[in-house]
C-alpha cells in the first residue's frame, strides 16, 4: 500500500479514525478522573558496606558481595518486616480492620498476615544503582498515612536487619558460654590431676630431680667401675701370690728393698769371710744368724704385704657388691623418675591444651556477647518519608498522552480493517493492482473539467 492509497482509504472513513480516537480518549479521561487519587511517599536508607565492624573492627567480605544488596531489598519485602509494622501501629487489633479482613477472606488466615500482605502490595522498593542507596516508597490514599508507613518499613527494616545479626550472636554467645563452662571444668580438672600427681609422689621440680639423680647414677658407675678394676688388680696379684716377688707392692716397698740388700750385704760379706774362718767361727755363725733374721723379717714384711692385698681384694669385693647394688638400685629410682616426668609433661601438656582451650573459647564468648548486645547497624535512615502534596495516581496527563497515541493507532488500525473487509476502488493504483484487467485510460473528475472549462472562459 502506497501512502498515496493510505490518504485516500483516511479521508474516506475518516469519520471513524475520529471516532475511534474520541472514544479512547473519553473513556481514559473518565476512567482516569474515576479514580481516588493515591500518594506515594518515599523514604531513603543507606548501607554502609566500607566501614568496619564496630564490635571486631574487622571488614565483612560478605557485604561487598554483589548479591548484598539484592537480599536487602529482598528483606524489606520480606513478610516478617511487614508484620512488624503492622503491629508497630497496632492494624491488626483495630476493629474496622478486622472487619475487612473478615469481609475480605471469610475469616481464613490472621489479621496480621493479612495486613501484611495487603502493605506489601502498595510497597515499592527500588535501589540505586550507582550507590548503596535505597529508595522504599509507599503508596496509598492518605498522604500522612503513606509517609508513615513508609518510616515504619525503613524503621523496621534496620530493626529486623539487626534481629538478624544479633540473634544468631545471642545463640553463638549461649553456645560459647556453654563450651566456656566444659572448658573451665577441664581446666579445673587438669590442675586437679597434675596437683595431685605432685602431691602424692612428692615431687616439687621433676627435672632437677631427674638431673640430680642421673648425675648421682653416673657418679655411682664411674665409681664401680673403678673398684672392679682395683678388684681385678687385686685378683691378679692373689694370683701370683707363690711369687711375691713380682707384686709391686713388694717390688716397691722401701723396707722389703732395705731388707733385701742388707741381706745381700751380709751374704757378701759371708762369702769373703768365708775364704778365711770356718763354717763353725763365731764370726760366721754370728753372720749366718743376722742373715736368717733378716729373712725372717723379709719374709714377715711380705707376708704383710700380700696380706694386705687379700684384705683389699675381699673390701674390693665388698664394695663392688655395694656400688652393683645401689647401681641397681639407682637405675630403678631414675627410671621411676623418668616414667614420673613423663606423666607429669602429659599431664602439663593436658593442661597446657585445656588452658589454651579456656582461653580461646572464653575470648569468643566474650566477644559473642558483646555482639549480642550491640544496638547499631550499618543502616542509617538518609531521608524519612513525608506526605507528599501531589498525588502519584491517577496521572491525568500521562493517562491522556497515552489515550491520544493509542486512539490515533486503533482509529488508523480500525479504518484500514475496514478497508479490507470492504475493498473499493479509489485510485488507479487500485485497478492496477486487480488481477488479469487491463487498463484502457484514465478520466479526470467532472468537478476538475468543469473547474478548467470555467477557467479558460474567464481567460
Amino acid at each position: 500500500m502506497t501512502p498515496t492509497q493510505f490518504f485516500l482509504i483516511l479521508r474516506a472513513r475518516w469519520w471513524v479514525a475520529v471516532l475511534v480516537f474520541l472514544v479512547t480518549v473519553g473513556s481514559t479521561a473518565v476512567f482516569t478522573l474515576s479514580q481516588p487519587k493515591k500518594y506515594t511517599a518515599s523514604a531513603a536508607v543507606v548501607v554502609d558496606v566500607k566501614s568496619p565492624d564496630p564490635v571486631t573492627g574487622m571488614m565483612l567480605t560478605g557485604m561487598m558481595a554483589p548479591g548484598y544488596m539484592a537480599t536487602q531489598v529482598d528483606i524489606i519485602n520480606s513478610d516478617r518486616v511487614a508484620k512488624t509494622v503492622v503491629s508497630t501501629f497496632g492494624l491488626d487489633r483495630n476493629p474496622n480492620v478486622r472487619a475487612q479482613w473478615q469481609q475480605a477472606t471469610e475469616g481464613k488466615g490472621t489479621p496480621l498476615d493479612w495486613l501484611a500482605g495487603t502493605l506489601r502490595r502498595e510497597l515499592d522498593v527500588v535501589p540505586s544503582r550507582e550507590s548503596n542507596v535505597i529508595n522504599i516508597g509507599f503508596t496509598g490514599s492518605d498522604p500522612a498515612f503513606a509517609a508513615a508507613i513508609a518510616n515504619a518499613f525503613a524503621r523496621a527494616y534496620i530493626d529486623v536487619n539487626l534481629e538478624l545479626r544479633v540473634n544468631p550472636a545471642r545463640e553463638y554467645a549461649k553456645f560459647f558460654e556453654d563450651q566456656t563452662k566444659s572448658a573451665r571444668e577441664r581446666l579445673e580438672a587438669a590442675r586437679k590431676a597434675l596437683s595431685d600427681y605432685q602431691q602424692t609422689n612428692r615431687i616439687t621440680a621433676a627435672d632437677e630431680r631427674l638431673d640430680h639423680e642421673t648425675t648421682r647414677l653416673n657418679e655411682i658407675s664411674s665409681q664401680l667401675t673403678q673398684i672392679q678394676a682395683q678388684t681385678t688388680d687385686s685378683q691378679s696379684k692373689r694370683d701370683r701370690g707363690a711369687n711375691s716377688d713380682t707384686v709391686a707392692e713388694v717390688i716397691q716397698n722401701p723396707v722389703i728393698n732395705g731388707l733385701k740388700a742388707d741381706i745381700a750385704r751380709l751374704e757378701g760379706n759371708l762369702k769373703e769371710i768365708g775364704t778365711n774362718f770356718g763354717q763353725n767361727h763365731p764370726q760366721m755363725l754370728s753372720m749366718r744368724s743376722e742373715i736368717d733374721t733378716l729373712r725372717a723379717q723379709l719374709a714377715s714384711e711380705t707376708r704383710k704385704i700380700t696380706s694386705s692385698i687379700d684384705t683389699t681384694y675381699e673390701v674390693s669385693r665388698q664394695r663392688e657388691g655395694q656400688l652393683r647394688a645401689a647401681l641397681a638400685a639407682q637405675k630403678d629410682r631414675v627410671l621411676l623418675l623418668n616414667r614420673q616426668r613423663d606423666e607429669i609433661q602429659l599431664l602439663r601438656s593436658e593442661l597446657d591444651s585445656a588452658q589454651r582451650q579456656f582461653e580461646m573459647v572464653s575470648a569468643r564468648a566474650s566477644q559473642t556477647n558483646i555482639e549480642s548486645q550491640t544496638n547499631q547497624t550499618n543502616i542509617s535512615l538518609l531521608n524519612p518519608a513525608t506526605a507528599p502534596i501531589e498525588p502519584s495516581s491517577p496521572q491525568v496527563i500521562f493517562n491522556l498522552l497515552a489515550s491520544v497515541f493509542l486512539g490515533t493507532l486503533l482509529g488508523l488500525a480500525l479504518v484500514l480493517m475496514l478497508e479490507l473487509i470492504n475493498r473499493r476502488i479509489r485510485s488507479t493504483e487500485d485497478l492496477v493492482d486487480l488481477p488479469n484487467l487491463p487498463l484502457l485510460g484514465q478520466l479526470s473528475s467532472a468537478r476538475r473539467a468543469i473547474k478548467l472549462v470555467g477557467a479558460g472562459a474567464r481567460a
